[in-house]
């Protein structure tokens, strides 16, 4: 008895091992996988088709085992997709395991979980499937729909993409699928490229490495991308370029009998390739860089490339290499400049390139729906537009795509058949249509030519002489007889009687406000033309200087977003400005009038905020000076019938070289709570100083509360405190005005950005700060903001001292402060 009941026992427990391995594991059981299964080293999973296979996989030389995917039926062991690419197991004990709940676990030899899928939601039923398509899905055991996965492998890939996978973007979420490279042939852990689209401006394909892009596929046209004209479709391959509300994303699709799928190798090539069945290979028909001209911006600004031509790098038409000697020698990364800088006056226009990649659109704005006269109406509008074009080629062409920064990374000569409309002078459109022309009608255009020149020469004497006993007038009234010289400013003189008649007499009733140099009053000529006219103190030392100084600065300047000099008149000890009437007054009416602020909620105020960004930066960048405003506040900033912001009073602004970007002084000028700390404590006042007044205008936009005299019941901080500790704490919601807490639901992302974009002007130190046209780029795109640090004039009334140490010899200190 007792030797068949040990015989019976241990057939028993044969029985019970038996069953369970054969209910809890799984050895090239079909391609799905329940909860609990467990899948071991040596065993797989294979689709349904016998396309793809999945388990555990060795990797060229190394000893490390990966849970990967691979082609089922081609000789040569290709993977497409590796789960723990971080963390390898060392030995061929690991397991894999769906769990319970409907996640995806590898684990080692001693049972510890190395990798999870992290599935988000969990179901009752849930299996793990291999697809023919090569994507590994988790889902419910009764539901197949794509839309109701769980997770899948598609959602992560590694340096592969295969037919139907999507790059890009969920936009609802902000979740991105974009390609890894491996280090090596040996190590799949995340290398240093990245493939994927870039959705700052006009999204387009680009290979990065790390933050810099090395290579540009360039923006989708409706048919390719631009910088990718060998991708043509054809018979058996697909392309599928999706922009919506919801997804950004490209892919391409195959015949489902090619085998072909695109990988980012280690050293940042993108190729893509087929598997040749008779040669038993992967024939590449598709790689890049192909050549030079598809490395990132190798001409520089407004150069193109064409590897054809020798040397490959040229300037466009109408452009000139910055600097002649590097470019000489074959150094072209500082590019192209303009022989003829833009002025945004009449008889600018466009000349067109055919045949080009289009430039880098990280800078860019688009509208799918407008027409290409629309759009060349737009750009001749913005004074910081720089070139137009199609968003799509499709039909003859349509939608609008704008850049308002230099043109990089172009290149010619790869029957790309894309035209690109760039801004130039007057005067080099003339040349561009001279010499269309110069074949034609010669003796008539010499003969008209000779004309032209005899009556401008001759109209040119008279209005200099005109203007030159103008201004000298002006200076000798004004100096009291101290000529300083004739500047050649083309000003209208107002007669003074003329101004007086306008205004009432300059009466109380029709007084606009009054500044630190005197009251503006609101007037109308004979023709019905509204003014203002600024009317300086008869008493104000300051007055004299700030009067020259607008005259010679504002005159020449040029931007729907700055006010306009009509003229100005000089009439014993009278000297007065005349400027367009801006109805609506200026900022502050608005921002601190309890009243007034509740019209005034955020899509207004952005709009705002974006004009008084452009205009700082024409100032800065775009105008034929370099000009510092010093005093930039919501009371200079006026605003026309359609709200439109236009910014004022030049008295105080300063004009830079071309090369200057800041300088130091004995007088400041200004008005406190707008002041950066290095102006203010030590009179160095540069284009950061502007930047930092912007910063605390739009801090003062976001709340509707001044900067000066700001309190808060729980601290003695100033607003830009108050804003930095909201921000730090994450509350950011208590800094907002009650307007826009209303109107900012559907804008919240916009609200919270700029926000971070003023905190980020406002810091301490001027190197810290961004440039306008970094702000201006922020404002219009999404592209990642970085963390600003505290800032200047933390606390109110304890003004932090500049570091000595900071001051170049070029720099003096302050000896009068002279506040408005």
């Amino acid at each position: 008895m007792g030797g068949c009941s040990s015989t019976t026992v241990m057939i028993t427990l044969l029985f019970c091992i038996c069953f369970s391995v054969s209910t809890n594991s799984v050895a090239a059981a079909g391609d799905i996988i329940k909860a609990n299964q467990i899948v071991r080293d040596g065993s797989t999973i294979v689709s349904s088709g016998s396309h793809f296979e999945f388990g555990f996989v060795g990797v060229g030389s190394s000893t490390n085992r990966y849970v990967g995917i691979w082609y089922k039926k081609i000789s040569q062991k290709t993977i497409v997709w590796i789960a723990n690419r971080e963390t390898p197991l060392n030995t061929t004990s690991g397991l894999l395991q769906l769990t319970s709940n409907g996640n995806l676990v590898i684990l080692n030899a001693s049972n510890h979980v190395v990798w999870s899928s992290h599935s988000s939601t969990s179901v009752n039923n849930p299996v793990l499937q291999l697809l023919d398509s090569g994507n590994l899905v988790i889902r419910d055991g009764t539901d197949s729909n794509p839309d109701h996965y769980l997770w899948q492998s598609f959602d992560f890939p590694g340096d592969t993409q295969l037919p139907g996978a999507k790059l890009g973007w969920n936009l609802e979420t902000g979740f991105e699928r974009h390609l890894t490279s491996w280090k090596s042939e040996d190590d799949p852990s995340p290398g240093i490229y990245t493939n994927g689209i870039n959705r700052n401006g006009f999204p387009q394909l680009v290979v990065s490495k790390g933050s810099a892009i090395i290579t540009r596929g360039g923006s989708w046209n409706g048919v390719r991308f631009s910088g990718s004209p060998n991708l043509n479709p054809i018979k058996i391959f697909t392309h599928d370029f999706v922009s919506n509300d919801k997804e950004l994303y490209y892919r391409f699709l195959v015949n489902s009998s090619v085998l072909t799928r695109k990988i980012l190798n280690s050293v940042g090539y993108i190729q893509r390739s087929v598997w040749v069945e008779k040669s038993q290979i992967w024939q590449i028909f598709f790689s890049a860089p192909i050549d030079d001209c598809d490395h990132y911006g190798i001409c520089g600004a407004y150069g193109s490339c064409n590897i054809n031509n020798s040397p490959s790098c040229k300037c466009l038409n109408g452009f000139q290499p910055k600097d002649k000697k590097e470019w000489d020698a074959a150094d072209w990364s500082s590019g192209c400049a303009r022989k003829v800088k833009l002025s945004c006056v009449n008889g600018e226009g466009f000349v067109k390139h055919s045949g080009l990649k289009l430039p880098d659109t990280q800078r860019s704005w688009f509208d799918t729906n407008m027409s290409l006269d629309e759009c060349r109406i737009v750009c001749l509008k913005n004074c910081s537009c720089t070139a137009y074009a199609n968003t799509d080629i499709r039909g003859g062409g349509s939608g609008c795509l704008l850049w308002f920064n230099e043109l990089i990374d172009i290149t010619d000569g790869k029957e790309n058949s894309q035209d690109l409309y760039i801004r130039m002078a007057a005067s080099e459109l003339a040349k561009n249509g001279r010499s269309k022309l110069r074949f034609i009608c010669i003796p008539i255009l010499l003969t008209v030519t000779v004309m032209c020149v005899c009556l401008w020469v001759i109209r040119k004497k008279k209005k200099k002489k005109k203007r030159t006993e103008g201004i000298t007038r002006l200076y000798f009234e004004t100096y009291g007889g101290n000529e300083k010289g004739e500047e050649d400013l083309e000003l209208p003189l107002f007669d003074f009687t003329t101004l007086a008649t306008a205004t009432n007499g300059f009466s109380s009733n029709s007084m606009l406000g009054e500044g630190g140099f005197g009251p503006v009053y609101k007037g109308m000529l004979d023709d019905g033309k509204e003014i203002a006219v600024k009317r300086l103190s008869k008493d104000s030392r300051q007055g004299l200087t700030e009067f020259k100084n607008e005259v010679s600065c504002i005159a020449q300047l040029q931007h729907r977003n700055l006010v306009k000099l009509l003229g100005c008149s000089v009439h014993e000890r009278e000297r007065l400005l005349v400027y367009e009437y801006m109805p609506n007054k200026s900022l502050d009416s608005f921002i601190f009038d309890k009243k007034q602020s509740n019209m005034f909620d955020w899509p207004m105020r952005y709009n705002i905020i974006n004009g008084i960004a452009r205009g700082l930066l024409y100032l800065h960048q775009d105008s034929r000076l370099r000009i510092i405003h010093r005093d930039l506040k919501a009371g200079n900033i006026l605003l026309d019938l359609e709200m439109n912001p236009k910014i004022s009073d030049f008295g105080t602004a300063r004009i830079c070289g071309e090369t200057e970007t800041g300088a130091n002084t004995t007088r400041v000028v200004g008005t406190y709570g707008y002041m950066s700390p290095e102006y203010a404590t030590d009179g160095l006042f540069s284009v950061k100083s502007d930047v930092y007044s912007f910063g605390v205008l739009l801090l003062e936009m976001v709340s509707g509360k001044r900067n000066k005299n700001f309190t808060h019941l729980d601290h003695n901080l100033n607003l830009l405190g108050h804003a930095w500790r909201t921000y730090t704490d994450g509350n950011v919601l208590d800094i907002l005005d009650e307007v826009i807490v209303k109107s900012c639901r559907e804008h919240q992302f916009e609200v919270f950005r700029a926000i971070q974009i003023g905190l980020l002007c406002v810091q301490q130190y001027p190197a810290d700060r961004p440039t306008m046209a970094t702000v201006v780029l922020m404002l219009t795109s999404e592209i990642p903001l970085p963390q600003p640090k505290q800032p200047g004039f933390f606390i109110e009334r304890k003004l932090h001292e500049g570091d000595s140490s900071t001051s170049s010899s070029n720099y003096c200190s302050v000896t009068t402060i002279a506040p408005r």
